[in-house]
C-alpha cells in the first residue's frame, strides 16, 4: 500500500500541558467523581452493546467455554501431587484442590479439596480473587497462599496446612501490599513487602529484603538486603536443583531488564552472583546454575555469547573460589529462533523453543557439557511448558494452534526414547466449527527492511475483494512473545461469523530473541508502530480487507500499540480496541507501577526521551478536528498496575472533543480486567458485539 496522508495530518493535536492537566482528577482511582463518571460510561456502553438483542445469545455462548468442565485442568507438582486451582458456574471464586499425580496422568484424576474460596469470601466478606500457592520444601504440608481483594497486585499471604486443609493458628501472615516472599525453611521466611513508603521504591515495590523467623512479629524480621528507592524494586525466590541443593535468590532489579542477582547464605552478608545486568535464572541441574543472557556477554576468558544464548557454570565452584567458571552452552539460538521456557526436572532440563514462531521441545542433559535430544511433537503448534519440578523426571506442556484445541502432554524426560518423551493426557474439545478454516504465515517488510511475520486465519474460500472483517492483534513490548492459541470465544463469536483474525509478530516482542525486542526501546519505539501499520497496509494490498473492514486489539502495552495505531493512522481502521492501557505517556511514570517501565518507554523527565514520548503520546495527538475511527476503551477499577486514569482521561478527552468511543471499567478485576468467570466473559462479548457492529453490521 502507497504511504497515504492520515486525516489527522494537517490537524494540531490538543494541547495537553502535565503539570496542569485538567483531568488529574480522573487519576483519583477512588474517588468519588472519577467512580461516577465511569459508571455513567458502563451505562453509556451497556445500553449500546449489551442490549443490543443478539448479546444474551453470544455471552451464553462466551460463559458456556469460560465455565465448561470439559476444560483442562491444568496443575502443578508438588510431592507426588498436582494441585489445580478451578473455577466453574457453581465457583465464581474457585477451589484449590489436588489429586494424585497416578491419577491424572490417567486423566481421570481424583480430586480432594483444600480450599473453598468462594466459602471463604462469604464468610470473610472479601471478593477473594486466588494468585497462587508457595509451599515449604522438604515435603512440609506448609504453604502461603497469596490472596487479592477485587483481582489488585497488591495482595496478603496466610500459611495454609494442606494436611488439615485449613489456615495455621498464628501462622505467617503479612499485611495486604505489593511484594513477595520465598521460603528458607518451614519455619523461616524471607520477606519483601512494600508495607513502609520508607521502604518502598518509586515503582510501588519493596527495595528492603528481611528473614522473619516464625513465632516472631514481622516488625522484628532482620534486614538482609537494601536496594535503593530507585530501583524497580527486589524480588526474592528459592532455587533448588535436581540434587537436592537449594538457595534463596534475591534480584535487585535496577531497571526493567537490569538487575543484579544476590544469593542469600544461612550466615554471613549476601553474595552478588557473576551474572551480566540483563540475565534471567532459569534453574539449577547437577550443580549447573543455568541462566539466559539478553546482551552479549564475555566473561572468565570465555568467548563472547550473543544474546539470547543459554549458559551455565559450577555455582558451589564460584561460591568455594568467588571466581566466575567455565561458561557451558547449553542452547545457542538461530536468527529466526528464540527460547521461550526452560524447565529443571529429576532427570534432564526442558527448553521450549520457537522456530519462526513455532514451538519445538528439546531434552538437555548435563555431564561435562551439555548434550540435547528434539522431542516428537504434533508439526506447527506453539507450545507452553506448564510446570515442571526438580524431583519428578515428568513434566507438563500444552499445545495449541489457532484451530487446533490444546492437548495437555505428560513429557518423561527419564525416556531415553524421544518418540516415546511426550504422552497426551488429556485434549480440551473443539469449541468452534473450524471447517473451512486455515492458518497462513505470511511476512512484509516493515519500511526499514525488516521482514515482519503474521498469521492469517481466515475461511479457506474467502474472496479477496477487501470485504472480509478482519482483526488484528498485537502487543511489541517486554520482550513478550506472541504464538498461535486457541481461542473457543475468538471462535464461536468473530470466526464463525466470517471474521478473519490476524496475529503480527511485530518488534518489542520476543520473538526473535533479546534483538527483536531492543530494537524498539525508548525513542526507537517507532519502528514497532511501523511494523504493525505495514501488517494493515500488506492486509489491505492483498485485499484480504480494507480500512472500513479492519480493527486492531490490544491490552495493557498493546492498547498503548492500539492508542499509537489510532492516532498516527486513523484512515486505517474500521475500529480500535484498547485495552487496560497506557495512554499518557507524560505522566505514566507517576502512575502505579509506572515508573518500573522507564527502562522500555523512557523517562518523559529526560530531555530527548521526553520529546520523543511527547510525539507517540496518545493522550496528546488527538486533534480536535481530526478524523478517527470508534474507539473502544476499556479498564479496571482495581489494576494497581496499569492505573485506570489512562483509559478514563483519554475517554474523556474524546468526549471533550466531539470523537465517537465507547468506555467499560470493571469496578472489579484487577489488571486481568476481570475477576471471575462471569465478568471475564461479559467483557469479552461486549469487545465482539462492539467488532460485529462497527464491522459486520450496515454503516
Amino acid at each position: 500500500m502507497e504511504p497515504t496522508e492520515s486525516a489527522t495530518d494537517s490537524a494540531s493535536p490538543i494541547e495537553i500541558d502535565p503539570d496542569a492537566d485538567p483531568r488529574l482528577w480522573l487519576e483519583e482511582v477512588e474517588g468519588e467523581p472519577a467512580l461516577a463518571w465511569a459508571r455513567g460510561e458502563n451505562q453509556r456502553s451497556y445500553a449500546r452493546l449489551r442490549d443490543d438483542p443478539r448479546y444474551a445469545k453470544r455471552f451464553e455462548a462466551a460463559l458456556q467455554l469460560y465455565q465448561s468442565e470439559d476444560r483442562i485442568p491444568y496443575g502443578r507438582l508438588r510431592e507426588g501431587q498436582v494441585y489445580n486451582f478451578w473455577e466453574d458456574a457453581s465457583r465464581r471464586h474457585g477451589l484449590w484442590r489436588r489429586a494424585s499425580l497416578s491419577s491424572y496422568l490417567d486423566g481421570e484424576p481424583q480430586w480432594e479439596s483444600l480450599l473453598d474460596l468462594d466459602a471463604l469470601a462469604a464468610a470473610e466478606d472479601r471478593n477473594w480473587v486466588w494468585q497462587g500457592a508457595n509451599c515449604a520444601p522438604d515435603g512440609s504440608s506448609r504453604c502461603l497462599l497469596t490472596l487479592s481483594d477485587g483481582g489488585t497486585d497488591a495482595a496478603v499471604r496466610r500459611e495454609f496446612d494442606v494436611t488439615d486443609q485449613g489456615f495455621v493458628d498464628g501462622g505467617f501472615t503479612t499485611p495486604d501490599a505489593k511484594g513477595n516472599v520465598a521460603w528458607v525453611h518451614e519455619d523461616e521466611l524471607l520477606v519483601l513487602l512494600a508495607v513502609d513508603p520508607a521502604e518502598t521504591t518509586t515503582s510501588g515495590y519493596p527495595f528492603v529484603a528481611r528473614r522473619w523467623q516464625r513465632g516472631s512479629p514481622l516488625q522484628q524480621a532482620r534486614e538482609v538486603l537494601r536496594g535503593e528507592p530507585e530501583d524497580v524494586g527486589l524480588w526474592a525466590f528459592r532455587l533448588e536443583g535436581n540434587d537436592g541443593e537449594a538457595h534463596v535468590i534475591v534480584n535487585q532489579s535496577h531497571t526493567f531488564y537490569e538487575s543484579t542477582s544476590w544469593l542469600i547464605p544461612p550466615e554471613g552478608e549476601p553474595v552478588a552472583l557473576p551474572l551480566p545486568r540483563q540475565a534471567s535464572i532459569e534453574g539449577l541441574y547437577r550443580g549447573q546454575l543455568i541462566f539466559t543472557t539478553n546482551e552479549s556477554f564475555a566473561a572468565g576468558g570465555s568467548s563472547d555469547h550473543a544474546p539470547g544464548t543459554v549458559l551455565s557454570f559450577d555455582l558451589q565452584r564460584y561460591l568455594d573460589t568467588r571466581e566466575l567458571p567455565p561458561l557451558h552452552t547449553v542452547f545457542l539460538p538461530g536468527e529466526r529462533q528464540a527460547v521461550r521456557s526452560i524447565g529443571v526436572t529429576a532427570s534432564a532440563v526442558l527448553l521450549v523453543v520457537d522456530d519462526n514462531v513455532i514451538g519445538s521441545l528439546r531434552i538437555m542433559e548435563f555431564d561435562e557439557d551439555w548434550q540435547g535430544r528434539d522431542v516428537a511433537l504434533p508439526d506447527n503448534l506453539s507450545l507452553t511448558l506448564v510446570d515442571s519440578n526438580v524431583r519428578e523426571s515428568v513434566a507438563f506442556l500444552s499445545a495449541e494452534g489457532f484451530l487446533q484445541p490444546a492437548t495437555l502432554y505428560a513429557v518423561d524426560a527419564a525416556n531415553a526414547n524421544a518418540n516415546a518423551n511426550a504422552t497426551p493426557i488429556r485434549s480440551a474439545p473443539a469449541w468452534f466449527d473450524s471447517d473451512g478454516l486455515i492458518v497462513e504465515q505470511s511476512q512484509v517488510e516493515s519500511p526499514d527492511g525488516t521482514a515482519i511475520p503474521y498469521f492469517l486465519v481466515r475461511r479457506e474460500d474467502m474472496a479477496f475483494d477487501g470485504d472480509t472483517p478482519t482483526l488484528l492483534y498485537a502487543y511489541g513490548g517486554f520482550q513478550v512473545g506472541m504464538a498461535p492459541n486457541y481461542s473457543g470465544i475468538r471462535g464461536r463469536l468473530w470466526l464463525e461469523q466470517g471474521g478473519a483474525y490476524v496475529l503480527a509478530n511485530i518488534r518489542g516482542g520476543g520473538e526473535f530473541g533479546p534483538s527483536w525486542h531492543q530494537a524498539g526501546l525508548k525513542t526507537k519505539r517507532q519502528v514497532i508502530y511501523d511494523d504493525l501499520i505495514a501488517v494493515a497496509e500488506d492486509l489491505i494490498d492483498r485485499k484480504v480487507t480494507r480500512p472500513v473492514r479492519l480493527a486492531v486489539d490490544g491490552r495493557s502495552n498493546g492498547g498503548l500499540l492500539t492508542g499509537v495505531m489510532y492516532t498516527q493512522r486513523p484512515e486505517l481502521w474500521g475500529a480500535v480496541i484498547s485495552g487496560v492501557p497506557l495512554l499518557d505517556m507524560l505522566r505514566y511514570h507517576h502512575l502505579l507501577a509506572g515508573a518500573s517501565w522507564m527502562g522500555e518507554y523512557g523517562d518523559p523527565d529526560d530531555e530527548v526521551e521526553g520529546a520523543f514520548l511527547r510525539q507517540i503520546s496518545p493522550y496528546h495527538n488527538v486533534s480536535r478536528d481530526g478524523v478517527y475511527p470508534e474507539i473502544f476503551l476499556y479498564t479496571s477499577t482495581k489494576d494497581d498496575r496499569v492505573h485506570p486514569g489512562h483509559a478514563r482521561k483519554f475517554a474523556h478527552l474524546l468526549s471533550e472533543a466531539g470523537h465517537p468511543y465507547l468506555y467499560y471499567e470493571n469496578i472489579e478485576g484487577g489488571h486481568a480486567g476481570a475477576a471471575n468467570l462471569e465478568e471475564t466473559a461479559h467483557r469479552d462479548t461486549m469487545l465482539f458485539q462492539f467488532l460485529v457492529q462497527r464491522l459486520m453490521d450496515p454503516q
